[in-house]
Parts: structure tokens; C-alpha cells; sequence
């Protein structure tokens, strides 16, 4: 399972544009978004290299979480 960190994710109407680029690299990922705490996971075979540059382009990229 991937985990993303979306900062610009604010609310539901940036959620399905998160999930619809997600889903264009693997049709068949089950994707769960969690918008208040603006995290997406998603369930997939495929590399996470894929989904970092498909979520930068649609202007939602990732940012690791500061390590504690």
C-alpha cells in the first residue's frame, strides 16, 4: 500500500481530481482519500514513482511528512 501526503487536498472537490489521476496510472488501484487529514492511500502493484509524477502534474503533489 502507498501513502500519499496531499497538502492542497482541502476538501472533496480536490479529492476526485487526486483520485481521477490516480486511477489514470492504475485503473484497477482501490484509492482511499481522507481529506481532513489530507492523506490518500492506495492499493496497487505498481511503483509509487508513477503516481508521485501523475499527482504533480495534476497539481496536487505529494510532501513527505516530517519525520518525528
Amino acid at each position: 500500500m502507498l501513502q500519499f501526503h496531499i497538502p492542497n487536498m482541502t476538501c472533496g472537490s480536490c479529492a476526485r481530481p487526486v483520485k481521477d489521476a490516480l486511477l489514470s496510472v492504475d485503473p484497477l488501484a482501490q484509492i482511499e482519500t481522507d481529506t481532513p487529514a489530507r492523506q490518500v492511500r492506495v492499493e496497487t502493484a505498481l511503483d509509487e514513482a508513477a503516481f508521485l509524477a501523475v499527482l504533480a502534474e495534476a497539481g496536487y503533489p505529494h510532501q513527505p511528512l516530517a519525520s518525528r
